[in-house]
């Protein structure tokens, strides 16, 4: 038996916030002190590096689990399942439940027990939890529905991605630009047909890097001490990806048995083009070898870094030829692979 994606869905919220739209912005650095740069010109510059022209919003009445399980209808659909016989629901998140303008994240119930309510899965056995582990969550909800298979606790699993990161920025802080929002989910399942997972890679760096990316105190002086958004330590988080990344990446590829001119292509987190592109230079160095020609789909620049929800969201949408020039054909090996906070990082090789 073999473990395989066996169902792909994604939700693209419909609001499109355009990099024009934080023209009128007033962006401060840390201390509180004005930027001495126009916004036009931030805004420039913030595009030349992380490739971002546009990013999408969750509808005001909506949360992460309502988008989760948007995702998990399609991919259940795909899968042509009974959600009844889902042993497993995983939904990887960072945030929780952000209502559109309040500042408190909801939790309980978890998220997955959220999903399974909506989706109407009477069924008891079939378990609901959530994963807290940074933007590699999915990849890693991925890596324990395959151990629960591996194990006989389960034969079939749904893994879910979703975000609404747009809730919880500091508008004064240029590093909002980067996030958006959105979901993708998958049926992980056994199955007698060729390929699936063939290896996987995972680690946690937390002596020095675990407060790369945290909670912080807006870049206005004058709001409430009191109230978080998430921050980051760019530059650390660039230098420590472009390192640990490809290494992962090499690990989880030679512990698959396959040649690195089999990889059809590379899944990365979608964080920032310029830090994948960097990454992606870095792993076919490691074995001396030219980069294939669109070898690494990009969704980053019309959809933003959505977390946890950006490799099931590519991956579903060259899965279905929704993105251009891109797509896959049956025994193609592929990777997934992405990094974030905590830190950590994680790769999966997969014959699809």
């Amino acid at each position: 038996m073999n473990i395989k994606i066996t169902g792909t869905g994604s939700y693209i919220p419909d609001t499109i916030e355009k990099n024009e739209n934080f023209h009128q912005h007033q962006f401060l650095n840390t201390d509180g002190s004005t930027i001495d740069h126009p916004n036009e010109v931030i805004v420039d510059k913030f595009k030349a590096i992380t490739g971002i022209a546009e990013r999408r919003y969750a509808k005001h009445h909506l949360t992460s689990s309502d988008l989760g399980f948007f995702a998990a209808e399609k991919a259940i659909a795909d899968a042509k399942i009974d959600p009844e016989t889902i042993d497993y629901i995983i939904v990887a998140h960072n945030f929780g439940d952000v209502k559109h303008n309040t500042i408190q994240s909801d939790m309980i119930p978890c998220l997955a027990s959220r999903v399974k309510h909506s989706l109407r899965i009477k069924n008891p056995k079939c378990v609901a939890y959530d994963i807290l582990f940074g933007c590699p969550g999915w990849i890693e909800g991925v890596i324990q529905a395959k151990a629960f298979i591996q194990s006989g606790m389960a034969k079939r699993c749904l893994v879910i991605g979703s975000e609404t990161l747009s809730r919880v920025v500091d508008k004064h802080d240029r590093d909002s630009m980067i996030y958006s929002d959105g979901a993708g989910a998958t049926i992980i399942e056994a199955t007698e047909d060729e390929g699936g997972i063939l290896a996987h890679e995972s680690a946690s760096f937390t002596y020095d890097e675990a407060y790369y990316l945290f909670f912080g105190n807006s870049n206005n002086q004058d709001l409430c001490r009191d109230t978080r958004y998430i921050k980051m330590d760019g530059r650390k988080i660039y230098e420590f990806a472009l390192t640990n990344v490809p290494n992962a990446m090499k690990t989880c590829l030679d512990s698959s048995g396959t040649d690195i001119k089999d990889v059809k292509k590379i899944f990365i987190h979608q964080a920032n083009e310029k830090m994948d592109e960097a990454i992606l230079k870095r792993f076919y160095r490691l074995y001396k070898t030219d980069i294939p020609e669109g070898i690494m789909p990009m969704s980053i620049q019309k959809l933003g870094n959505s977390s946890v929800a950006t490799v099931p969201t590519l991956f579903d949408l060259v899965k279905n030829n929704k993105l251009e020039n891109q797509s896959l054909t049956k025994g193609d090996v592929i990777i997934f692979a992405s990094v974030g906070a905590g830190m950590h990082i994680n790769a999966i090789v997969y014959k699809y």
